[in-house]
């Protein structure tokens, strides 16, 4: 078990959501922001189109001194604003990953390869400013506040994840999930895997298995995309876990039910094959099968991100 320190519960923690102008992406992307003791922090601050905006938020709600800015990724959804917040309020410290550390510093081969996988979801995100190398800070300065950082390469080679008193903040490790409104301990939440082009199968597992391994598991999830959960986090991080295997098993199974694994899943030609297995996925997973109450244009936000995870677990298959 991976023993956390003694720390002090977060004093306040709030949501903010940061809505994007593309289909469905309302109550999606999101910044938390929050206290513990007398540390100041906000996890996640969003991309650069709704800087302004989380700013003004957070002066709004009387924020006067930030210490830490908490990237759990440096992809532009959630950490591309990390300069424009940097502006305001100048002292506070970047935690990010070491291989983040260059790419927030010079962000031009982030914003490169945003524009070559999201397309016109990375050009309404923004381009990212960026960071001052000054400006970026070490795990062992968390450390010291009561932050304690967990690696969780998987959804990239750079998330990790932070345990803040009794708030864990997920990011992505554990995918996409809703409580569908019925409340934040509520079982029958949504969960789909966050799966990038490059995936892996056995080291997202061992992320999971990471948090899992924490002594206490703090009592309230707070995911990235999108909210908290509060019910029993150490059987959703199994679930997230198992959901996994489960997807790439269903994609192995409709490919070769299809002619086999496709060299370029993305190709337009596969489209059918990226139906055929979501198709199986409503059958064979009851947890994704519960995205069926989202509101309309949330799920076609999720059937976009959805074919997006099946091609990098292809892509694994075929590797």
């Amino acid at each position: 078990m991976n023993k956390l320190p003694g720390t002090k519960q977060s004093h306040t923690l709030s949501l903010i959501d940061l809505d994007q102008e593309l289909p469905g992406q309302r109550r999606f992307i999101s910044c938390w922001a929050g206290t513990a003791g007398d540390v100041t922090f906000v996890v996640d601050p969003g991309p650069p189109a709704t800087a302004d905006r989380l700013i003004a938020v957070l002066a709004q709600r009387g924020l006067e001194r930030l210490d830490f800015i908490l990237l759990t990724h440096i992809h532009l959804d959630h950490g591309g604003c990390t300069a424009r917040v940097l502006e305001r309020w100048p002292a506070a410290r970047v935690i990010c990953h070491p291989r983040g550390r260059a790419h927030l510093a010079d962000p031009g081969r982030l914003w490169r390869g945003s524009l070559q996988v999201l397309g016109r979801k990375a050009e309404v995100y923004g381009e990212p400013p960026a960071v001052p190398e000054s400006a970026l800070g070490t795990y062992e300065e968390a450390a010291a506040a009561g932050i304690t950082v967990i690696e969780t390469p998987g959804h990239s080679p750079h998330h990790i994840c932070f345990a803040v008193g009794d708030d864990l903040f997920l990011g992505e490790a554990a995918g996409t999930f809703s409580t569908l409104g019925l409340g934040p301990d509520t079982p029958d939440y949504y969960l789909r895997p966050a799966t990038p082009p490059r995936f892996d199968l056995e080291v997202a597992q061992g992320s999971l298995r990471r948090l899992l391994a924490l002594d206490p598991l703090p009592g309230a999830l707070r995911f990235a995309h999108h909210g908290s959960f509060s019910g029993d986090g150490s059987a959703l991080l199994q679930a997230a876990h198992d959901q996994f295997a489960l997807w790439v098993d269903v994609c192995r199974d409709v490919a070769m039910g299809n002619g086999g694994v496709p060299a370029d899943a993305g190709a337009p030609q596969h489209a059918s094959l990226l139906d055929a297995i979501t198709a199986e996925l409503n059958r064979r997973d009851p947890l994704y099968a519960h995205g069926a109450a989202l509101p309309a244009d949330i799920r076609e936000r999720e059937a976009d991100f959805t074919r997006q995870s099946l091609r990098g677990m292809l892509g694994y298959l075929r590797a």
